[in-house]
């Protein structure tokens, strides 16, 4: 499938209309929901596929963030060989008690991988626990950077942001 044909497919099952509230607090008239295109397996698997050639050279572990991501994560993992890390938001109080289940990442080259970016909050936030693991993280990637200052927080952070498409690309696919 050719990208713009992929961009159509996920421009017309996840974008939605109305008053939204994003994770940042702000409120949005438009929305991405990424369940609509994680919750279609081919279509999943076709932009995993895609999101493959993204990946850094000399990246070992692919790190998926609670909850949009893991199913990217694994996806992408499946296209690329990476073994995966499923990262929650805050460290579970039960057994485990990790922030990170899956593949080891202390010392490891690390992606961090994330359905939808707007303001960048919560990769920047795992970005720096991950970090404190011993995991060494540069890059990110995303299947949609809605544009609205994500990659530069990721940037002022020391991460830099591949998507597979912006909010321009997909609002292009239209």
């Amino acid at each position: 499938m050719r990208v713009t044909e992929l961009a159509q497919r996920v421009y017309d099952v996840s974008r939605l209309t109305g008053e939204f509230t994003l994770r940042s607090g702000r409120v949005a008239t438009e929305y991405f929901d990424k369940y609509q295109f994680e919750a279609d397996p081919i279509l999943l698997d076709e932009i995993g596929k895609q999101l493959a050639a993204l990946v850094p050279v000399g990246t070992e572990v692919l790190a998926g963030l609670e909850m949009g991501g893991i199913a990217v994560v694994t996806v992408l993992g499946r296209h690329t060989g990476l073994p995966c890390a499923f990262v929650r938001k805050t460290a579970k109080a039960y057994g485990t008690a990790r922030l990170a289940e899956g593949a080891d990442l202390a010392g490891k080259q690390v992606l961090i991988v994330e359905d939808v970016v707007t303001s960048g909050g919560q990769v920047v936030i795992s970005a720096g626990q991950l970090r404190d693991l011993g995991a060494k993280i540069d890059h990110a990637i995303c299947v949609i950077d809605r544009q609205e200052g994500g990659a530069e927080a990721l940037a002022e952070a020391g991460l830099t942001l591949r998507a597979l498409f912006t909010r321009a690309d997909l609002e292009s696919a239209e």
